[in-house]
């Protein structure tokens, strides 16, 4: 991935995905979370991560995230979004928002009329969008990747 040149941002920094190289990654099909079962017929089996995660390239690009107000919904510092500028922003969306010169992620929330940035952490507080504010949706997060160990 290589980086979007975009302002330097202390909550999330932005990468253009490059689709240019097909990545075709060994795959085991039917990995069981409960009782085991051979894997080992499975591993013929191939599958591109951009293929599986990415529907609409032009529109993809990924973040790392800087911060711990998602934690709470399993969204760390540290892990990458796949964020696709293309989709419609909804309630209860993770969204990538610029605000008065930063990007953030959030949960949109509609209450009433207004709409609500989230945070999934109680040491930080909602933030309500208002007419004073330099707002965008830049994008909606499809999917969160992070280390397990």
């Amino acid at each position: 991935m290589s980086k979007k040149t975009t302002k330097d941002n202390k909550n999330l920094e932005i990468f253009k995905s490059d689709f240019e190289i097909e990545r075709i990654l060994p795959y085991a099909d039917g990995i069981s979370a409960g009782f085991p079962s051979p894997a080992e017929e499975y591993l013929e089996l191939s599958l591109d991560l951009n293929k599986e995660l990415i529907k609409h390239p032009a529109a993809t690009f990924f973040g790392r995230v800087k911060g711990n107000s998602m934690q709470d919904v399993g969204i760390y510092d540290g892990d990458i979004l796949i964020i696709d500028k293309s989709l419609m922003p909804y309630d209860g969306a993770k969204a990538v928002c610029y605000i008065d010169g930063e990007f953030t992620l959030k949960t949109l929330r509609k209450i009433n009329n207004d709409l609500w940035l989230m945070p999934a952490n109680e040491s930080y507080k909602p933030i309500k969008i208002n007419e004073d504010n330099d707002f965008i949706i830049w994008g909606i997060v499809t999917y969160v990747i992070h280390k397990v160990l």
